[in-house]
C-alpha cells in the first residue's frame, strides 16, 4: 500500500499537487488554494498569486467569493428553523411573504407576462426549499419576457445591477407570474433568495445575524459573511471574468472598493457569502457528522439526512439532468450527475469519478464544494475565475478526478 496520510496516499497527494500547478503555470489560473479532508486528515495547497499579474501569494486563510457554493451553506438557517418548529414544511409561505399569494403562472414559457393562468395551488416552504417553486434561472430560456423581466428588476446578483433591499426586492418579485406551476418543476437561483427574506421575516433578525449566530460561530467560521471588513480585505483577491473570445482576463470585481467591500443591500443566500477552505471544511465536515461539531449539535440529524439527500421526484429529475446535459457546453460539465436536495446537488448516478451520494455545489466565480459520505471526504477548491471560459471549470474536474486517485484504503 505503501505510505498513506490519512487514507490519501503520498503519491497521489503529489500528483493532486502538480496537476493543480500545471494549471496555474499555464496563466489561466492566477491562484487557487485547495483542501483535502478525510477522517482527522486536512491537506491544504495554495499556489499561485491573488492577482493574474502577480501580487501577493494565494494563502491557505485567503478570502474568496463563493458564489453558488453559497447555497448549500446558508441552506443550514432554515434548516434550524424547520428542527425548531418555527417552520414546517408544509406551511404556506404567504404569512411571511403575503407578496407571494395569489399568484399567475404563465401559459407558456415564452407567453408575455399577462398570458397566465391562476396558480393551482399555494407556494409552500418545501417548494422553496426544494428550488420548486415556480421562478428561476433557465438558461434554456433566455430571451423570453419573463427571463428579461427577472433581469431588468435586478432580482439576481449583478445582473446588470445590484439587487435591492429584501422587502424590494420581494415587492419587485411578487409583480411578476410564475414561470411553472408551484411544486412542478426544479429550477435554479431565485428560490434561494426568497429563503433569505424567510428566515429574516420568521427571526426578526437579519439572514447574516442569525446564520452567524446559528451556524458561523458555533462551527468556528470566523471568515464567513456577506461582505469582507476593511481589516481582512487585504486577503480577498480579485475575481475576473475572461474574455470569451480573446482570454484576456479582466477584472470582474476588485476587492478594494469592490462589490464585498461593504455590507450589501440583500444578503442573498444565492451566491452571496464569502469564506474561506477552512471556514467550509467545517461546515461540510459537521454535514458528515451528522449535523455535530465538537460535540455540539448544530443541526439534527434528520435535517442533515433531508438537505443531503435527492429531493426530486422523477419528472422534476429527468427535466433537471436534460437541462444539465443539453446547457454542458455553457457550463463545461459543472453541475450533472443527478438530483438536488435543499441548496445543494446529490449524485444519483456515477457520472464520473465521485462515488453516488456524493453532495455539494459549484460556483460561478471558480469554487467547488463536496462532501462524499462513501469515503467520508471533503474537497473544496477554490478560485476566482468567472466561468465565462472553461479554464476553471476545467481545474475543478482534473482537482476532482485526481483527488479520487489519491484515496488509498
Amino acid at each position: 500500500m505503501g505510505n498513506s496520510n490519512g487514507g490519501f496516499s503520498e503519491a497521489g497527494l503529489r500528483r493532486l499537487r502538480d496537476v493543480l500547478g500545471r494549471h496555474v503555470e499555464s496563466g489561466k489560473i492566477p491562484g487557487l488554494v485547495a483542501l483535502v479532508g478525510r477522517g482527522e486528515e486536512t491537506h491544504v495547497e495554495a499556489i499561485g498569486t491573488m492577482r493574474h499579474d502577480g501580487g501577493a501569494p494565494m494563502r491557505r486563510d485567503t478570502i474568496f467569493r463563493m458564489a453558488s457554493t453559497s447555497k448549500p451553506v446558508a441552506m443550514a438557517a432554515a434548516m434550524v428553523l424547520l428542527d425548531e418548529c418555527r417552520l414546517r414544511l408544509d406551511d404556506l409561505v404567504e404569512p411571511w411573504l403575503p407578496e407571494l399569494a395569489d399568484r399567475q403562472v404563465l401559459k407558456r414559457i415564452d407567453s408575455p407576462l399577462d398570458d397566465t393562468v391562476p396558480a393551482r395551488r399555494p407556494i409552500t416552504v418545501r417548494d422553496l426549499l426544494t428550488s420548486t417553486f415556480g421562478l428561476g434561472m433557465d438558461m434554456t430560456a433566455l430571451g423570453t419576457p419573463i427571463m428579461g423581466a427577472i433581469f431588468e428588476r435586478g432580482l439576481t446578483p449583478d445582473l446588470p445591477e445590484p439587487m435591492p433591499g429584501p422587502d424590494e426586492w420581494m415587492r419587485r418579485l411578487g409583480e411578476l407570474p410564475l414561470m411553472h406551476q408551484p411544486g412542478e418543476r426544479w429550477q435554479y437561483q431565485i428560490s434561494h433568495d426568497v429563503l433569505s427574506v424567510l428566515v429574516a421575516r420568521v427571526t426578526g433578525q437579519s439572514f447574516e445575524e442569525f446564520l452567524g449566530e446559528r451556524i458561523f460561530d458555533p462551527l468556528g467560521m470566523t471568515d464567513t459573511g456577506f461582505h469582507v471588513p476593511a481589516d481582512k480585505i487585504d486577503r480577498l483577491p480579485t475575481l475576473y471574468a475572461p474574455d470569451p473570445q480573446s482570454g484576456e482576463f479582466h477584472v470582474w470585481d476588485e476587492a478594494e472598493g469592490g462589490r464585498w467591500s461593504k455590507p450589501p443591500a440583500f444578503q442573498g443566500s444565492g451566491g452571496g457569502l464569502v469564506s474561506t477552505a477552512d471556514d467550509y471544511h467545517a461546515y461540510f465536515r459537521m454535514l458528515l457528522n451528522h449535523g455535530t461539531h465538537g460535540g455540539e449539535r448544530i443541526l439534527s440529524r434528520p435535517a442533515v439526512e433531508l438537505m443531503t439527500t435527492n429531493r426530486l421526484t422523477p419528472e422534476q429529475q429527468a427535466a433537471r439532468h436534460a437541462m444539465a446535459t443539453n446547457n454542458v457546453h455553457l457550463s463545461f460539465g459543472q453541475g450533472q450527475h443527478g438530483g438536488w436536495g435543499f441548496g445543494m446537488a446529490v449524485r444519483t448516478y456515477r457520472g464520473d469519478y465521485a462515488p453516488i451520494g456524493q453532495f455539494g455545489w459549484d460556483g460561478g466565480a471558480g469554487t467547488s464544494t463536496y462532501a462524499d459520505p462513501h469515503n467520508q471526504l471533503v474537497g473544496i477548491l477554490l478560485t476566482q475565475v468567472g466561468m465565462s471560459v472553461p479554464n476553471s471549470a476545467r481545474l475543478i474536474h482534473d482537482f476532482w478526478t485526481t483527488l479520487y486517485q489519491a484515496i488509498d484504503d
